[in-house]
């Protein structure tokens, strides 16, 4: 065998032996810093919780009427149905006829009766209008009084919103904190970890304040 044909023998299994050992070509850079999955963990953890945080104040804001017609608004309504009590929008084919009116057309007519009563009982000051077997939903004009009380109330749901985002920053970055104490992770890590879990928080209350400013809107639209 000639020196040359040696020497790219020798490059060639030195080539192979690197990527046996490091997984990839001796010439491709490491781009990304391995990820510590504790740190992982507990962000995963914090993403979910502050995302149902975001949830439950969607949920809340919705059962707060305004002058305009939504059908999320009977989204927490339920009614009975062979024997059970399921969710509104499961029983009847629900759309918004205008700006101001809901109309309900039940899967079965003997639900119309269940339905009615169902939306009269709910806290929404809400009277159905039914006609056949369609019932009209229309939403009453709010007060200009009524409408400022109610932005009080919005906003005071999105301030339970941040603080309950802000509390999960606060649990995550203590973890982060054992972490480092137990010698679980480095002291950049931590930091690093820290820095992240911040910007998640600001990404989610940045969420809340959408959703508040949203609704506040909506709530003065005359």
């Amino acid at each position: 065998m000639s020196q040359l044909a040696t020497d790219k023998f020798s490059s060639a299994s030195l080539a192979l032996a690197t990527v046996a050992i490091l997984g990839r070509p001796p010439s491709e850079k490491i781009t990304k810093k391995a990820r510590h999955p504790m740190i992982d963990d507990i962000n995963k953890d914090a993403r979910q919780r502050m995302g149902k945080s975001v949830e439950a104040l969607k949920s809340e804001l919705a059962k707060i009427r305004t002058g305009r017609a939504h059908t999320s608004l009977l989204d927490h309504i339920t009614v009975e149905f062979y024997g059970s009590q399921v969710p509104l929008n499961q029983t009847a084919n629900i759309n918004v006829e205008d700006a101001r009116t809901l109309s309900i057309m039940p899967w079965e007519k003997d639900m119309v009766r269940k339905i009615e009563k169902a939306i009269m009982n709910s806290d929404l000051g809400l009277n159905p209008n039914t006609a056949g077997t369609v019932i009209r939903v229309p939403m009453p004009p709010l007060t200009e009084e009524r409408r400022k009380e109610l932005v009080r109330v919005v906003r005071h749901e999105a301030e339970l919103g941040r603080v309950a985002i802000r509390n999960i920053r606060r649990d995550a970055i203590h973890d982060f904190k054992d972490l480092l104490k137990e010698k679980g992770v480095s002291e950049d890590e931590e930091r690093r970890a820290e820095d992240n879990m911040q910007k998640l928080t600001d990404q989610l209350v940045g969420k809340v304040d959408g959703l508040l400013a949203d609704k506040e809107k909506e709530l003065m639209e005359i």
